[in-house]
């Protein structure tokens, strides 16, 4: 409740996050055995640590690293705290957490690890590049090392505006990134051409609720011209399809999309 408290706080005294209801992960993290045994039983036994070539077997993560802080602690206090020294050792702890992780993820049969941060918001950083570059694009490219080195792919989910960190997360050794309609995806695929990237979440649901037939036939023609940029582009509404979207643009954006989206 107070800064006091965050600073007297020891992720790893509590990492059989079980017990910890605000917590998304609400897994027994305190060992690599604990989280691969939780885990591996979720796959055929007899795939052993390789899915079957081309298979969509994947798995994913909510907490990639900014969101232990996040979650533990809240926005008030996380921002409150985050610039103190004394909070390297809060963070140093949530990362040997994540270090069991990727490890028992390396483990894994899957082809593929969906990991999630919600580095942004919608108009872009959350934290400077100054504490990212210290706190977590370098546990980013520890972590996704290790699920690369057993030859599996990491794509990168978050929410908002990620066009000015996309450098740095490809760069730590993501494959792609899933995000919002804030993102700008033609500069990203623009950036690294040559590296046929994963990337989705360029469609809006602004634009399926107001169902002009016109503009969702611009919007999907848009994004169709992204994905020539890449040869890993998903049609995506990167804000989702909630109950209140309107049935007849959801049914043009799908129907158009059929008709255009094909390689």
């Amino acid at each position: 409740r107070t800064p006091g408290d965050v600073f007297a706080f020891h992720p790893l005294e509590k990492a059989d996050f079980r017990t910890w209801p605000h917590v998304v992960m609400n897994w027994d993290f305190s060992s690599e055995e604990s989280i691969y045994r939780n885990l591996r039983k979720n796959y055929p036994a007899e795939w052993g640590d390789r899915a079957p070539e081309g298979s969509s077997a994947g798995a994913g993560f909510y907490n990639t690293m900014f969101m232990w802080p996040l979650l533990t602690f809240g926005w008030e206090l996380f921002l409150e705290c985050c610039l103190d020294e004394r909070f390297a050792r809060i963070m140093d702890e949530f990362a040997e957490i994540n270090r069991r992780v990727f490890k028992a993820f390396a483990r894994l049969p899957v082809n593929f690890v969906v990991c999630h941060d919600d580095i942004v918001t919608t108009r872009g950083p959350v934290c400077s590049p100054k504490w990212m570059n210290r706190y977590i694009f370098p546990r980013y490219e520890e972590f996704w090392g290790y699920v690369r080195a057993a030859g599996k792919e990491v794509i990168f989910m978050a929410d908002g505006n990620m066009t000015q960190f996309a450098n740095d997360v490809i760069a730590c050794g993501a494959r792609g990134i899933i995000s919002e309609p804030y993102t700008d995806y033609k500069k990203i695929a623009r950036n690294h051409e040559s590296r046929n990237l994963f990337l989705a979440g360029e469609g809006d649901n602004r634009i399926l609720t107001r169902n002009n037939p016109e503009e969702i036939d611009a919007m999907v023609k848009n994004m169709v011209e992204t994905s020539r940029m890449t040869g890993g582009y998903m049609m995506c509404i990167g804000n989702h399809i909630p109950w209140n979207v309107t049935p007849a643009g959801i049914k043009r954006y799908l129907d158009r999309s059929v008709e255009w989206a094909r390689r």
